[in-house]
């Protein structure tokens, strides 16, 4: 314990001395015991709100430089609008990653095998940048266009790689976009060698590890994916479209620090209806650099709604052309 100290590992010294207050609490010393732990919790909160320099996370290098691509989250919990079920669960992930080390004394480990479920835009990725921000993690999002290859092997061989990362070195991996390995074995325009990919993965999966690192897995097409997928996470999430209440959050959120005056909101509402929280989140930054750019302090109904009408009409174009309708 003196010597993680002296190493200045503070992770290994907390770990130590909840292992400490685990046997004092075994003993009958339950008041030691917690004293112990709220002493750690406490040293933690403290070490975490000290560092006035960011620490930057170390990139990956090697075969790994073109597998994952390391992001420092921009987000927490706070700034993303999600319905009050759907924030209260990803809240539950968080509290039993940071007592991590709580539930291991009792032999039990914190959930860390997440798939998210929703429409495009429905602040699937944002969640997953903002939890490892809460965390205080690094976010890894796995390059698909590096991970899946023609050649037999070679994309579980990757992917073997990736999960071996994730018992090395501590953090939220993304898998985006799901479904282009996680399809049904089953599927009539499958190939032989991408259900071997996703036996691998599903093998993987169940791996234990001690870093406790997030597997968050995203897809739009929930529909798409092997039914075996189902059981190997420890919760799954569904995103929905905003709701009214969200709607004018998210705006509110987004148009900061521009003043709103006098916001008529049931247009403002009728205009977003139909529109993903990435869609809405772009129109308001679009109005407010209309603002910029007219040297004006606030945002009006008037330069909301028609931003908000432009992304409508780019929905439509894209329907007409026959794009992919989110």
């Amino acid at each position: 314990m003196l010597k993680s100290r002296a190493d200045g590992d503070d992770e290994r010294f907390f770990s130590i001395a909840l292992q400490i207050a685990a046997s004092e609490a075994r003993q009958g010393h339950k008041q030691t015991a917690e004293e112990l732990r709220a002493a750690v919790d406490h040293a933690r909160a403290r070490s975490s709100k000290g560092a006035s320099v960011a620490i930057p996370f170390a990139q990956p290098r090697g075969d790994l430089e073109g597998l994952l691509e390391m992001r420092q989250p921009r987000f927490k919990m706070k700034d993303v609008v999600l319905s009050d079920r759907l924030m209260s669960s990803i809240d539950d992930v968080i509290r039993q990653q940071r007592k991590r080390d709580w539930l291991r004394e009792h032999g039990k480990t914190p959930n860390r095998r997440i798939l998210f479920v929703g429409p495009p835009g429905s602040g699937k990725t944002m969640s997953a940048e903002a939890l490892a921000g809460e965390l205080n993690l690094p976010l890894f999002v796995i390059r698909l266009e590096g991970l899946i290859t023609r050649y037999m092997g070679e994309t579980a061989a990757k992917l073997r790689m990736v999960f071996d990362e994730t018992a090395k070195h501590r953090g939220v991996y993304l898998f985006d976009e799901f479904d282009a390995v996680g399809g049904q074995r089953t599927a009539t325009n499958d190939v032989a060698e991408m259900r071997r990919v996703l036996n691998s993965f599903l093998q993987f999966m169940e791996e234990a590890t001690s870093t406790d690192s997030l597997i968050v897995c995203s897809t739009n097409h929930a529909s798409l994916l092997d039914r075996a997928l189902l059981r190997r996470y420890d919760q799954v999430f569904e995103f929905d479209a905003p709701s009214q209440a969200q709607i004018k959050e998210i705006i509110l959120k987004s148009l900061r620090p521009m003043k709103t005056p006098r916001m008529t909101w049931s247009k403002v509402i009728a205009a977003a209806k139909n529109l993903s929280q990435a869609e809405i989140v772009r129109a308001a930054d679009d109005a407010v650099k209309t603002a910029i750019l007219d040297e004006r302090n606030q945002v009006t109904t008037d330069d909301i709604v028609r931003r908000l009408d432009e992304r409508n009409q780019m929905r439509i174009a894209f329907a007409e052309n026959g794009a992919v309708s989110t």
